[in-house]
């Protein structure tokens, strides 16, 4: 915290092995945590004064002393206990200000080793466009197979509101100036006076600014935050990703017409998504879709100001095409004094049909208002063939350049942009739709009791009432609450679709989809409300596709008979014919993980997998897999380019869609670096799995199948006994980690779980993670692999160097055992025998935690042996470097949150103690980056 900062190379075990990154290009990266530990240090003597600093300081290098294994960590949770609650919330706001700055520095140190990299002409690196179309221009590709897997090639990072993202967007503005800072220092002169006086005041509100929120995010607050990282990031980055791959591909096979539309398309949730969520209602999806269109159309407007600006071309100089003067002629500008300046009429002229367009579909103009109206577009397409009027315009007389640069990018912008910024799916529980839908047959007279009818009964029914044009009920029938908020929020859906364009609300996603029937459901409520028309002349039409979700670890089993089930529906197979013959299906890997454990849930996904891709190349159809990856690898994160490429064969296809959630979308893309690296990440993956053959199993691919099908159930019989079977671990779970003062923290507008009860089942997977990484147990992302790696090697050699093979080998095992290790890597069972004390049965407590130690030595023991590395990040130094520097930090932390949670457990109602608890949640969720 002050100069004494510990150096990056001082972190390691004594007399145990260099690190793989040790290198002297890290330098930069202990000065700036120097720099910043120094200033924290000195902002809080002034602050709190020299006892605070003196605590802080000498809590900082015991911390430091038992990472190198000096000291035991007794010591130091003692004498944190004795704090009285006001010295332990300056203690634990101290250490959660350095994890943000530490986070800070390591991000800018990230990207100067990239621009490092790209200064001295190295090789691309894995993972971006450079690399892979290198790795495609060495396949030499039949052209024709390109156009094949690649069309209707769709990249789709879907954005969410899942509530794991803790810090205030006050401290990420204020980390915004911080990483500006270190940048501006990095090759070239500042002043230093300035410079140190910028960052101080920096720091300084850093530390006079409340962490927590003082109430719980609203979802409006949610669907204003996703939005303020298009102008971070996502306006400039996406469409150049676009334009750059469109090129490179057509460059590679001009014949091919490969791209006709972007590839890379963002799609939010917030505001969609109400699957147990009751502020999700008919208002929430207005306010989203309007809010999305402004930010859109404010952002074109804005750019068409700035580029009427720089066009000041004069007539009597240069010679415009007619279609400009048509435009200019068009624009109703009269003005003199631009009389000689076409392109600055004309493009007034574009200003104005635009204001008119948002003022259609929004209300109001976002900009300023405009003199004159003219009459709107009507699709972007029309304002896209007025900018290429312009374009060539410019082009004709030898002003190139200026097309290539604003010009260009605004096209770019409104052709992924559009009017209606992004796609806003819905998502609703199956359940929901059967109880709603149960009410408007009975309602109507088709069908008394719906829910008692079987399986084949219900798709009979369904199927008949989309034969038929007319609606179950009347606008005015008087309807349960539940019903009434459904339907509501469908015509609320409908009406944005009528306004922005079927992009606007592209898919509806089921939950816990399980049936034909829980499919044809949801086509019947679309019809209701007009979405839907299976009367159409030319075959029945919807522009919302039907998107069902396999969560569970049956759901994902029976995955691939359900999706045969509903293609061989005539009528649903028609519809699909009118969308282009492509079916999306989305994967849960959240409650899988849940319900099954880590193995099993990766093999029952990538099984589901390949059924899905065997039933659409059957039906004759288009699958798209549309991946719900959480921040965590307890719920499917991890490094997305890897995963990717560890797909099954045939799995991508040219197109995915992924979500964003939480913590991860400011980790991704707060900055334009971090936004193209993560992009060009998801698009290059996405192109090598298309198009390349990655898997490499070749005809072993059955016996490894049938390898992980062993692995996979002995994995989740041993996840199972602890956690769905060992009788008190639901008791053990809740008094061992903080899930139930987790609920007070206000980070989301969704309730911690679906529905009352204390069942695990009931939990929603989000907090069932978050708690297990604030225990540093990360129970999610292991338990039960060691047990099904040991007892299927059973000591016989020859499997192990079966395994070993597999690894080598397979991206899907290697990626799986990699992600494993970076979560071993992140456990402290240590520090989790401090959480272990909080379980007041004494038996329980020991049975539970013993279970889970000896399973984590079996874990952490096979993967090693598996993998032949000696520690667990030996293919992850950044990792690795990453924990040295960060993890010190979190030691004071932990033992704070657990005095504070035993405190208020036993009786203290002090509101500082209650905060305390919720800092160290948000300071060790902030040091662990993906804790959610």
């Amino acid at each position: 915290m002050s100069e004494a900062t510990v150096d990056v190379a001082d972190l390691r075990v004594p007399g145990g092995p260099a690190e793989p990154d040790d290198r002297t290009d890290d330098a930069p990266l202990r000065e700036d945590m120097r720099l910043l530990g120094r200033v924290l240090g000195q902002v809080i003597g002034e602050q709190a004064g020299a006892d605070v600093l003196e605590l802080v300081e000498s809590t900082r290098l015991e911390a430091f002393r038992i990472r190198r294994s000096e000291v035991d960590r007794a010591g130091l949770a003692d004498r944190l206990a004795a704090l009285d609650v006001r010295a332990a919330n300056h203690v634990i706001r101290a250490f959660s200000h350095f994890s943000l700055l530490a986070n800070l520095a390591e991000d800018v140190h990230h990207e100067r080793r990239r621009r490092h990299h790209r200064r001295e002409g190295s090789p691309p690196q894995k993972g971006s466009l450079a690399a892979t179309f290198e790795l495609l221009d060495r396949a030499a590709l039949d052209p024709a197979v390109v156009a094949t897997e690649l069309q209707g090639a769709l990249v789709s990072p879907v954005v969410t509101a899942h509530p794991t993202e803790v810090r205030r967007r006050t401290i990420s503005q204020v980390q915004q100036q911080v990483s500006s800072l270190l940048r501006q220092r990095d090759g070239r002169d500042v002043d230093e006076r300035a410079w140190s006086a910028h960052l101080w005041r920096e720091v300084l509100t850093l530390w006079q600014t409340a962490l927590l929120r003082l109430s719980r995010l609203r979802l409006a607050d949610e669907i204003d935050e996703a939005l303020r990282y298009y102008d971070l990031s996502l306006f400039a980055v996406v469409p150049a990703i676009n334009a750059e791959v469109r090129q490179a591909l057509r460059q590679r096979w001009p014949d091919a017409d490969l791209l006709p539309r972007p590839m890379l398309l963002p799609v939010s949730w917030i505001g969609g998504d109400r699957d147990g969520n009751p502020f999700v209602t008919a208002d929430a999806v207005r306010r989203a879709t309007t809010r999305q269109a402004e930010t859109a159309l404010g952002h074109h407007l804005a750019e068409l100001v700035c580029l009427a600006d720089e066009l000041s071309m004069s007539d009597r100089l240069v010679t415009p095409t007619d279609a400009v003067y048509a435009l200019a002629d068009a624009s109703g500008d009269g003005s003199p004094f631009r009389a000689d300046e076409p392109y600055r009429r004309a493009l007034r002229g574009v200003y104005r049909r635009l204001a008119a367009t948002a003022q259609r579909a929004i209300g109001s103009v976002p900009g300023p208002a405009p003199d004159a109206e003219l009459p709107p577009y009507d699709v972007p397409e029309e304002l896209i063939a007025d900018l290429d009027a312009v374009d060539a315009s410019l082009r004709s007389h030898g002003a190139g350049p200026l097309a290539d640069d604003r010009l260009a990018r605004l096209r770019d912008a409104v052709e992924v942009f559009g009017f209606h910024l992004c796609g806003l799916d819905m998502r609703q529980n199956s359940a929901v739709h059967e109880e709603v839908l149960a009410e408007l047959l009975a309602w109507a007279g088709v069908c008394g009791d719906y829910a008692a009818l079987d399986e084949a009964a219900r798709v009979e029914l369904l199927s008949g009432e989309l034969r038929v044009r007319r609606p179950l009920v009347r606008p005015d029938a008087e309807l349960s609450e539940l019903a009434r908020g459904e339907l509501d929020l469908l015509v609320a859906a409908a009406r944005q679709v009528a306004v922005l364009g079927p992009q606007a609300i592209p898919t509806y996603v089921i939950s816990m989809c399980e049936s034909v029937s829980d499919v044809l459901e949801v086509a019947v409520l679309l019809k209701e409300v007009g979405l839907l028309d299976t009367g159409a002349e030319g075959g029945p039409v919807c522009p919302i596709g039907i998107s069902p979700l396999f969560e569970t670890i049956d759901d994902l089993q029976a995955a691939g008979a359900t999706l045969a089930a509903m293609l061989d529906q005539p009528l649903y197979r028609a519809l699909l014919a009118g969308r282009g013959d492509v079916q999306e299906v989305m994967l849960g890997y959240s409650d899988s993980n849940k319900d099954g454990g880590y193995l099993a849930a990766n093999w029952a996904l990538y099984r589901a997998e390949l059924s899905l891709v065997e039933v659409a190349r059957r039906h004759g159809v288009r699958l798209r897999l549309f991946h719900g990856r959480g921040g965590t690898v307890g719920r499917g994160g991890g490094p997305s380019y890897e995963a990717i490429r560890a797909q099954p064969p045939g799995a991508v296809a040219g197109a995915l869609r992924i979500t964003e959630q939480g913590e991860v979308i400011a980790a991704k893309y707060a900055s334009p670096d971090l936004a193209r690296r993560n992009l060009e990440a998801l698009v290059a993956a996405t192109l090598e799995a298309s198009l390349l053959d990655v898997e490499g199993l070749g005809d072993d691919a059955d016996d490894a199948y049938a390898l992980l099908d062993d692995l996979a159930g002995r994995a989740q019989g041993a996840y199972r006994a602890l956690v769905h079977e060992t009788p008190g671990f639901v008791e053990w779970f809740r008094a061992a980690t903080p899930i139930r003062e987790l609920a007070e923290l206000n980070i989301g507008s969704r309730p911690p779980s679906r529905k009352a009860g204390d069942r695990i089942g009931d939990l929603r997977a989000i907090p069932w993670v978050f708690s297990w990484s604030q225990a540093r147990i990360m129970l999610p992302g292991w338990y039960g692999t060691g047990t099904a790696l040991e007892s299927w090697v059973d000591g016989d050699e020859s499997r192990l160097a079966r395994l070993q093979e597999l690894h080598r080998r397979w991206p899907f095992f290697r990626t799986v055992l990699s992600n494993m290790g970076m979560v071993l890597a992140k456990t402290d069972l240590g520090l989790a025998a401090r959480y272990a004390e909080l379980v007041p049965d004494p038996e329980l407590r020991d049975r539970v935690f013993g279970q889970i130690t000896a399973e984590h030595e079996r874990t952490c023991r096979m993967l090693l042996a598996v993998t032949g590395d000696d520690h667990l990040l030996a293919d992850n130094p950044s990792l690795a470097r990453s924990i040295r520097n960060r993890f010190p930090y979190l030691e004071p932390l932990h033992h704070l949150q657990v005095e504070m949670l035993r405190r208020r457990r036993d009786g203290d109602d002090d509101e500082l103690v209650r905060r305390c608890i919720q800092l160290t949640i948000n300071g060790v969720a902030t040091a662990l980056r993906n804790s959610g």
